[in-house]
């Protein structure tokens, strides 16, 4: 970081939305109103607003809740940050804020905050949350930006890394998305594996992208750039500089589960293959459609398919099939971009990746057929996110979960066992970021176990067959139903679609769902 450090940040909570301030706008040297009511607040450990705010220095506060997981989880990080060379000359400070977004009272929060042990860690206490209305602070965490006079000059909702901060202070514009760091990105998997790799162009690479990683024997899949005359493009090249190259997704599958001609399969039920340069809303070159192989013997596997596609449609299908001449990784912000932007633009039905494909046959879910897994095939399973979660009792961000929006007929089964967990019917939308259900598809698919972490009392519950974990329970439910409210990480989950459950084996279970 430069010596000159013209910034001051805050922490708070939520997903990544950002407003900000351009430098030429920032105030003259003078107390901002934010400022002053700081040095208003009491800090827990007694330390005087001159100790914590010191003069011509940027400022981080986080703005956190007691009942707020990921929270929790990051205190210890938070309080490290203090002694971090690299955030000496910031100030650093949390606020608390009683009375506000279900957060305890001041008595109870400080009583309880008594019972851990961050004896580091500034935590201003703002009862009623003044000062996280006047930053629009409606989920924890959140980051907000202040230069050095006290002006806010950015705004940002959810957890940001050490390198995200850093990148802020040295610009408030900064492309934080870049340098994120998500439990989402896909995890190595085991080298025992029978892998194999093919690449596929289908128009934006940010729906294919995700379409695939959602396939049960797809281990990973990268956004790219395949086939054109440029060497390392840009985005800007490839979009508007004419570099011929094609948005193109490096799938790398498990041959004992999926083989080429499935791949094609997935692949041409989400793209119009008779389309010239243009799929969806996005046309030009770079949105053309093509099967890149490095295999020579592939291509005339390739062509089979293509072949028999071909009589569904009485246009010809347009679909290249050649030779990978070279394939370069796209810009970090297209990797997972779905899974950081849920409401990121998708031409295609990413959930078509639950249906089986025609030739598979799908045993019905037995429960007296499971069988644990072992710790290296459940690494090659999941997602690092859904490892941590189901096997660490990790806790995904609030809000950054595609579940928690979705309303549509199915169940949830345990994404590690399968088992069915929970209804559609009994979702409902609590606002706290995670999915939520007033109650499980049957009692005893879940286990209840007590969990005094953080010097609280709180209930656990973890999958019966698989002992995933999932999320806790809390009786802060709608009263009408039970009065309980299952907050659960949605990537311990898998939805099943109401018409897709007797295909996956889930038939006898629909009955939960439209009762």
């Amino acid at each position: 970081m430069k010596n000159q450090i013209k910034y001051m940040v805050f922490v708070f909570a939520g997903c990544l939305q950002i407003a900000c301030t351009p430098q030429s706008q920032i105030a003259p040297a003078t107390t901002s109103p934010t400022t002053q009511l700081i040095a208003t607040l009491p800090e827990l450990h007694g330390k005087t607003n001159a100790q914590l705010m010191k003069n011509h220095r940027p400022t981080l506060i986080k703005f956190w809740a007691s009942w707020c997981p990921l929270c929790l989880s990051e205190l210890a990080h938070t309080e490290d940050m203090t002694k971090d060379p690299r955030f000496a000359n910031v100030n650093l400070i949390t606020v608390a804020s009683p009375n506000f977004l279900s957060e305890q009272s001041t008595p109870a929060f400080s009583q309880w905050f008594k019972g851990l042990n961050y004896p580091n860690l500034p935590v201003l206490l703002n009862d009623g949350g003044t000062l996280a209305k006047q930053m629009g602070v409606q989920v924890y965490p959140t980051w907000a930006l202040l230069d050095a006079n006290g002006k806010v000059v950015r705004v940002v909702k959810g957890s940001l890394n050490d390198t995200q901060l850093l990148a802020l202070l040295e610009n408030p514009q900064a492309d934080l998305r870049a340098t994120k760091t998500s439990f989402s990105q896909p995890n190595q998997r085991g080298k025992t594996m029978n892998t194999h790799t093919i690449y596929l162009a289908g128009g934006c690479f940010w729906g294919l992208e995700a379409y695939f990683q959602r396939i049960d024997g797809v281990i990973d899949a990268v956004s790219g750039y395949a086939n054109g005359n440029t060497q390392n493009p840009t985005y800007e090249d490839v979009s508007h500089r004419h570099s011929g190259h094609a948005e193109t997704v490096q799938i790398t599958y498990d041959t004992d589960k999926l083989s080429l001609p499935d791949i094609l399969h997935y692949y041409l039920r989400v793209v119009n293959p008779t389309s010239l340069n243009q799929q969806g809303n996005d046309r030009g070159e770079q949105y053309r459609s093509g099967v890149y192989f490095t295999d020579p013997k592939e291509q005339a596997v390739i062509a089979e398919v293509l072949q028999q596609e071909q009589a569904k449609y009485t246009q010809k299908i347009v679909v290249e099939n050649v030779p990978l001449r070279h394939f370069y990784r796209a810009e970090e912000y297209h990797q997972d971009y779905l899974l950081k932007n849920p409401n990121g633009y998708c031409h295609i039905d990413i959930r078509r990746a639950d249906e089986p494909l025609p030739n598979k046959t799908v045993k019905p879910f037995d429960a007296q057929n499971y069988h644990q897994p072992s710790d290296s095939q459940l690494r090659q399973m999941l997602t690092a996110e859904q490892y941590e979660i189901t096997q660490h009792a990790a806790t995904e961000q609030a809000f950054s979960h595609q579940y928690d929006d979705l309303f549509d007929k199915g169940i949830y089964v345990d994404v590690v066992s399968g088992q069915p967990l929970f209804s559609s019917r009994d979702k409902f939308q609590s606002g706290c970021g995670w999915p939520s259900f007033t109650k499980p598809i049957d009692n005893n698919v879940i286990t209840e176990h007590a969990d005094h972490s953080y010097n609280m009392h709180r209930v656990e519950v973890r999958s019966q067959l698989a002992h995933s974990h999932l999320g806790h329970v809390f009786p802060d439910g709608p009263k009408e139903k039970g009065g309980l409210r299952y907050c659960i990480n949605g990537a311990s989950l898998k939805f099943i679609p109401l018409e897709q459950m007797d295909k996956l084996g889930y038939g006898a279970w629909k009955n939960k769902v439209n009762e």
